[in-house]
């Protein structure tokens, strides 16, 4: 292997141009295409210099499910589709997510060549040290802010296992719609986790969704949207029994009409954690004892599409602000992928994520 370089702007633009070249053409063809940066990336990367490798490795670096597979299905990677024709590679992407192939080649098939493109920059990160340790599910991270030493603590599994932290700061859509309790995301979980249940484990109280829809009631934004980057403050549910007294649901996802997609943009991000801090200071000394801890997820980063370290560097934008006006909060991070957080225990050494140049749509 050779000595590694990190990856900047006009390289990870140009890594981006490079898989799109690889997923029309396919890696039957990946020995005549010209991929100087991928190969470069490999060269350091990899134990044998191979493209291939270093793309297999970072698409197994990307969550399960539509994701990964739509990964695999777009650059040849699945079982027995490494010499189809790309149209057909697209087709089937566009399947796993429901839409049309126009969409998927306009939207879906950016973003997670983006996706895939952040996991290739994950593996320097790994290269220079910054792995996080799968056994490890905490850590903290002291970060500079204005002259003194801040604690960041990083959290790496499912969002309702926290335990001790005052509030959750939870990502949701402009219409305050909570997501099923039986699926799989931020907003759902915590939904599932904070609903009051019988001896036979039926839905007794929906106590977070409930307070969510009087909240909505309250301001009169019933049926309508509200501005992306408001916040609602609610109760914990059954999670106060797990040390968390309430949850910040931050409107950053703008759905994309007539699809099942959404649009997230940075700034919303920054401006939704912004005010949730905001609002934390608002509601500080009604509690007993007062709140002092926040928990951030990753705004944005799941079906909202946002790279982690766009989303990480959009919401660290307004935690460091509030920071260096003096705040005191205790400032946490939970995310279920290793590689983001890695990325957040970058903000020890003041390396920050950098824009990402992907459209997410």
């Amino acid at each position: 292997m050779v000595p590694d370089v990190p990856i900047n702007d006009e390289d990870y633009a140009s890594m981006l141009g490079e898989l799109k070249e690889i997923r029309r053409a396919g890696l039957v063809k990946l020995r005549t295409l010209r991929v100087p940066v991928l190969q470069r990336t490999a060269a350091a990367r990899t134990s044998n210099g191979s493209v291939e490798e270093l793309i297999r490795h970072a698409v197994c670096r990307l969550d399960e499910g539509t994701l990964r597979a739509a990964a695999e299905y777009t650059l040849g990677l699945a079982q027995g589709t490494r010499d189809w024709p790309g149209a057909d590679r697209r087709r089937r992407a566009a399947e796993i997510y429901g839409v049309s192939i126009e969409r998927f080649r306009k939207d879906q098939e950016l973003m997670l060549l983006g996706q895939v493109a952040e996991a290739i920059d994950g593996l320097g990160e790994e290269a220079a040290g910054d792995r996080w340790d799968l056994g490890t599910t905490h850590r903290v991270v002291p970060v500079a802010v204005r002259g003194r030493t801040v604690p960041v603590t990083v959290h790496v599994h499912p969002v309702d296992l926290l335990r001790d932290v005052d509030v959750v700061v939870a990502p949701t859509n402009v219409f305050f719609a909570l997501p099923e309790p039986y699926k799989s995301s931020v907003s759902a979980s915590l939904r599932r986790a904070g609903a009051v249940r019988g001896v036979t484990g039926d839905i007794l109280e929906d106590r977070i969704r409930d307070e969510l829809r009087a909240w909505v009631a309250r301001q009169g934004a019933l049926g309508r949207p509200v501005p992306a980057g408001t916040v609602a403050a609610t109760g914990a549910g059954a999670l106060t029994g797990q040390g968390i007294r309430r949850v910040y649901h931050a409107a950053v996802a703008v759905p994309r009409g007539g699809t099942n997609d959404y649009d997230v943009q940075p700034a919303d991000v920054t401006r939704a954690a912004t005010r949730a801090l905001a609002i934390l200071a608002e509601e500080e000394h009604e509690f007993g004892p007062p709140l002092r801890s926040v928990c951030f997820t990753l705004l944005g980063a799941g079906r909202g599409g946002l790279p982690y370290r766009t989303s990480i560097g959009a919401l660290w934008a307004a935690v460091e602000a509030d920071l260096a006006r003096g705040a005191r909060w205790d400032v946490h991070f939970v995310v279920r992928n290793p590689s983001a957080a890695a990325l957040l225990t970058r903000l020890a050494t003041r390396i920050r994520p950098k824009a990402d140049p992907t459209p997410t749509g």
